[in-house]
This record gives structure tokens, C-alpha cells and sequence, in this order.
């Protein structure tokens, strides 16, 4: 069979188990669609974080911004799986104990102002928003290319999908979905990461083969006969700075992620809240140390089946001619020779690669069977829809029970929350289905930006509200409008307003970590020169990390 029919059979009986694993967890509840009844075990917790976690940046542009970056690019391997364990550890636990729904109900409640909520509210809707742009073009790009559709076709099947599980299901049907989609994401990445390691290397093992073969060294020396800095040096794409700030960012974003810090409010405990987040950080690091390695077999294997080959052998290859109609490779015989070379100068470089086709297009640049290159579509539209129904969800929540419930009718019945949240899940759809056909720019970055505002707002005031009995509602207001104020105007102004990164260079990739810091000492300053909480948030405060003593 054709590479498009293992395409439709593997993505159709994929979106066929996720409509019926929503259809089965369908409710009626506020508890249930909110948090999944705080019954979910504590492995499938770990497997449904998991793939919330591994979005369409993780699946499909991680190992394309590695590829390009090299060194530099383990700027996202390192900030967010440290960020990961970061709030596995630091936060989760005490998070849990304090049985809200959402991080808006945290803030709402800690610091014991609607005001405060209402903030919380509008950052998370903004990460949320950010944040699902990317994977809604993931969605996009994997429809265009192995379905042949437009993208704005791909991305109006996947809101579908996705829409259905989440109306029907809530947070309950969203995280049985999620096991599911960790499962096909995982095979689906590992399977070709693998053959391509036994090909080039004959280890079979990708962390091995990239650790201990001579790859590494023959992708160093034909960068540097190509005119490239050696994929291996470190600092040649970002500035030392950059690099750290972009890791803090990346970090701490991830410890204020709305959508995963919800998600250890679906088991019973806070104990089962440690052992979901032990078992998710072991599904992540599976994909996280595979990546680097189909980086670097991706990169050696795209730069052997194009540069200095004629066009009418590139012509002749099914894959590059498909991946040239969606617009994400591209080739021109600049100097008429007949013959395409891929040079660092965009004047003279005849090759034009998007990062985002790297993982998507690897197993067919290295000829492995059409059934692997249909799995690999599936995994990455697996990954792109558990992240974007998990975000849609925390816009949902954030709306129908932080604003809603919370604000307008503390009265409203089971049943008008419910309906409120679908109604909100649908209107969620429309934003996300805009920024799938309009994306502001790759997967990772888009997503990259998400983080930096997570950090410049939510991280502060959840730290501060665990750690420091002191910080009142007026600090924790100013803080985090500050920050999120700050940390948007940078990242528009730079991408899409012509300003000049002025912070010493920093990328709006890394900018949070500024905002983050201003979040922290306006919020802190604040908190000092007015009133302390009151005297039963204080001892909320105590309490919440005194010893937990669970049945």
C-alpha cells in the first residue's frame, strides 16, 4: 500500500479509538469534566502528563530545531525537562493539597481577591492561546502533507476531533485520550529513531548509537566542508545569555503551565500526585534522549539526499516533490548548474528547509517502509491534539468555573456548569482553529513563547504563594500584570513590530526570564509596603507545607 492509504488506515482507526474512549467517558458532572473525578491511577496520570506535555513542539519541531541549531538547541531539552521536574517537585504536591480546580482557583483563593483571580484568568487564556497556535499548525502540517489536504482543511478535522472528546468527555475523557495518544506517539517516534540508529550505525539503541558511533564526527566535518560551524559547537546560534535565559524560561514556564498543573488534581492524593508525576517524568525522558539522537541521524541523512545532487535527481525522489507542495521545502538552482547546494548563506543557499518537517519527513528521506511513515503521521497528530484538548480544557475551566461559578452564580447547578464549560470548549475551538491557518511562526517557538508568558506570570505568584506567607493579593496582583505586560510587549514588539531585542540581545524565546524576575520583585516589594494577608490565609499558607499525612 501507498504511503497515503497506511496514512488514512493508521491516523482513521487512531481518531476512531480517541472518539470512542471519549464517547465511553462521557459526563455529567462539574467534577468529572474539571478534574475527572480525582480518580484517574496514578500510571495512567503519568501516561496522560505525559503526552499533554509532549505537544507537537516536542513530536515534531524539537528534533527540527536541534537539527538546525545543533548544540544550541538543547536549550529545549534541558528547560523543559528540568522545568518538569521542577514542578514535580516543587510545587505538584502542595498544589494538590490544596484541592482546587484550576491555577486561576489557587490564585483566586490564596490570595483572597477576585481581582487576583480574574488576572490569573486572563494568563492563563493567553498562554493557553499561545500555546495551542502551535499545535494547531502542527495538525495542519501533518494533513498537508500525508493526507493531501490544505492545511486549513487538516486543521478544521483535527478541532472536530478534538472537539468531540473534550465537549463530551471533559477532563475525564481528555485523559483517557491522552493514554491512548502517549501510546501512539511513543511507537511512533521511537520505531523509525530506531532503524535509522541500526542503519548508520548498527546499534540499534538511538541514545547508544548517538553516544558512541563516529556520527557525531562525520556530521562535523561535512558542516565544515559545507561552510557551517561544527553541529557539536556550542554558542553559535544564541549568545551565552540567550541561552540561559532561554533555558530559566523554558524551566520555570513549565512550572506554571496551567494545563499541566491540572493535571495532578485528577488522582485521589497527594501522594498518588507524587507517583503520577515520577511516572510521567519516565515517559517523557523516553522521547526527551531520543530526540537529540534523530537530530543528529535526521540532519546527516537530509544533507546525503540533497546537497550537490542535480535537480532532476531531487525531482525524482516522491518524498522531496510532496514536501515541496506544502511550502516547507523548497529548491532553486540559484546559479543555473544544475546542481542544489546547501550553504549558512541565505543568498547562495539553494535548499530551503522548515524545521518543522524534520521528524515528519525522516523516515522517508531514509526509505524505511510506507506503514513507519504513516505511524509517524499518526504519532504526530497523536501529540499535537492531547496538548491542544488539555489547553482547551484550562480556557474552558478558566471561564465557566473561575468566572462563571466563581464570580457571576456561585448558585448555577451542576448541570449549567457543565453546559457552560462545553459551550466555552467550542468557542475555544474557533481560536484555535484562527491561529492553526494563521500561525505567528514555528511550532517550538510559538510554544516557546507560551512558556516565557507562563513564567513572567505564573510561576511568581505560585511560588510566593507556597514559600512566603507574606505576599498579599496587592503583590501578587501587581506582579504578575507587570510581568505578563512586560514579557508580551517584548515578544510582539521583536516578532512582529521591527524592535530591536534590546535586552542584551536576549530572543523573545528567553525574555520570560526577565519578566519573571520583575514578577518577583514587584510582587515581593508590594506585598512589604501594604497590609499582610489575613491571619487565616497565613495559616492556609503554614498548613499547605506542613507534613502530609495521607491514609
Amino acid at each position: 500500500m501507498s504511503v497515503e492509504i497506511w496514512t488514512i488506515v493508521l491516523v482513521g482507526l487512531s481518531f476512531l479509538a480517541y472518539i470512542y474512549i471519549g464517547w465511553q467517558s462521557r459526563v455529567e458532572n462539574s467534577k468529572d469534566f474539571f478534574i475527572a473525578g480525582q480518580g484517574i491511577p496514578s500510571i495512567a496520570n503519568g501516561a496522560a502528563t505525559a503526552a499533554d506535555w509532549m505537544s507537537a513542539a516536542s513530536f515534531i519541531s524539537m528534533a527540527g530545531l536541534i537539527s538546525f541549531l545543533g548544540y544550541d538547541g538543547s536549550i529545549y531539552l534541558m528547560g523543559w525537562t528540568g522545568g518538569y521536574v521542577l514542578l514535580a517537585l516543587l510545587l505538584a504536591p502542595y498544589l494538590r493539597k490544596f484541592g482546587k480546580y484550576t491555577v486561576p482557583d489557587f490564585v483566586g483563593d490564596r490570595y483572597y481577591s477576585n481581582i487576583a483571580r480574574l488576572v490569573a484568568v486572563v494568563a492563563a487564556i493567553f498562554i493557553s492561546l499561545t500555546y495551542v497556535a502551535g499545535q494547531m499548525r502542527g495538525v495542519g502540517i501533518v494533513f498537508s502533507r500525508f493526507l493531501q489536504v490544505d492545511i486549513n482543511t487538516g486543521v478544521i478535522i483535527g478541532m472536530v476531533i478534538v472537539g468531540f472528546f473534550s465537549v463530551l468527555g471533559g477532563m475525564k475523557g481528555i485523559t483517557w485520550t491522552q493514554v491512548a495518544q502517549y501510546c501512539v506517539l511513543i511507537f511512533a517516534y521511537l520505531i523509525p529513531a530506531i532503524a535509522i540508529a541500526w542503519f548508520l550505525t548498527g546499534n540499534p539503541i538511538p541514545q547508544l548509537a548517538f553516544t558512541f558511533s563516529d556520527i557525531g564526527e562525520k556530521l562535523n566535518q561535512i558542516q565544515v566542508d559545507l561552510g557551517f560551524k561544527q553541529y557539536t559547537e556550542p554558542f553559535v546560534n544564541k549568545s551565552m545569555l540567550d541561552v540561559l535565559f532561554t533555558t530559566i524560561a523554558l524551566m520555570v514556564g513549565t512550572a506554571g503551565l496551567p494545563h499541566i498543573i491540572v493535571r495532578f488534581y485528577t488522582v485521589k492524593s497527594v501522594r498518588a500526585a507524587r507517583f503520577s508525576a515520577g511516572w510521567a517524568l519516565l515517559f517523557i525522558a523516553i522521547l526527551y534522549t531520543t530526540a537529540p539522537a534523530l537530530s543528529m541521524f535526521a540532519r546527516y541523512n537530509l544533507i546525503d539526499s540533497l546537497h550537490n545532487h542535480t535537480v532532476a535527481e531531487v525531482q525524482q525522489l516522491d518524498w522531496a516533490t510532496k514536501w515541496e507542495k506544502t511550502k516547507l521545502l523548497g529548491f532553486d538552482d540559484i546559479n543555473k548548474d544544475g546542481r542544489l547546494q546547501l550553504t549558512p548563506n541565505k543568498d547562495t543557499n539553494e535548499i530551503k528547509i522548515d524545521p518543522d518537517i524534520i521528524v515528519l519527513s525522516t523516515p522517508e528521506v531514509a526509505n524505511l517502509p510506507p506503514w513507519v511513515i504513516g505511524l509517524v503521521a499518526a504519532g504526530g497528530l497523536a501529540a499535537a491534539l492531547s496538548t491542544a484538548s488539555g489547553l482547551l480544557l484550562v480556557i474552558s475551566s478558566s471561564i465557566a468555573h473561575d468566572i462563571y461559578y466563581r464570580i457571576i452564580d456561585s448558585s448555577a447547578s451542576e448541570q449549567k456548569r457543565v453546559f457552560v464549560g462545553r459551550i466555552m470548549v467550542g468557542f475555544s475551538l474557533v481560536l484555535a482553529g484562527y491561529f492553526g491557518v494563521n500561525p505567528p511562526g514555528f511550532v517550538s517557538q510559538v510554544v516557546a513563547f507560551a512558556f516565557g508568558l507562563a513564567a513572567a506570570s505564573f510561576f511568581p505568584v505560585i511560588f510566593l504563594g507556597i514559600f512566603d506567607k507574606r505576599t498579599n493579593s496587592e503583590g501578587a496582583i501587581a506582579g504578575m500584570l507587570t510581568g505578563l505586560i512586560f514579557t508580551i510587549i517584548y515578544i510582539v514588539g521583536v516578532k512582529f513590530g521591527g524592535m530591536q531585542p534590546w535586552f542584551f540581545g536576549v530572543s523573545p524565546e528567553g525574555i520570560g526570564t526577565l519578566g519573571m524576575l520583575i514578577n518577583f520583585a514587584v510582587t515581593l516589594v508590594v506585598s512589604r509596603l501594604t497590609p499582610p494577608p489575613p491571619a487565616e490565609i497565613q495559616a492556609l499558607v503554614e498548613d499547605l507545607r506542613s507534613p502530609i499525612i495521607e491514609e
